[in-house]
């Protein structure tokens, strides 16, 4: 089990991906969503793909995780879903790439 807080303000997550061992950046939206507005390093599975893709993240139970979507509800089931399959330090990015480019990088397109 984990301390840690199922979100994660997305200014915190934007501190943490600076960091000297920045945590494994995870966008669980579509594909067409990601080819519209992205955040650099994030790794696309998308949130329907990820039982059948959660093989991708082998070795990662253990590493901090945050995942993020457009607003922070998909970001938080996906949270949820790893913690439950031992992923203990994974993280929903609250508000999702819509509150980063409103707080963090206003290049990130919104739609």
């Amino acid at each position: 089990m984990t301390d840690l807080p199922l979100e994660i303000p997305v200014t915190d997550a934007a501190a943490a991906l600076r960091g000297s061992a920045p945590p494994l950046l995870l966008d669980c939206r579509t594909p067409e969503e990601h080819q519209t507005a992205r955040i650099a390093g994030a790794v696309l599975i998308p949130m329907q793909e990820l039982p059948e893709r959660v093989a991708e993240l082998a070795g990662q139970e253990a590493a901090s995780i945050i995942v993020h979507c457009h607003h922070g509800m998909r970001s938080l089931r996906v949270a949820t879903w790893l913690r439950d399959r031992g992923f203990t330090k994974a993280q929903s990015m609250a508000g999702g790439i819509d509150a980063w480019s409103e707080q963090v990088d206003p290049t990130v397109p919104k739609y």
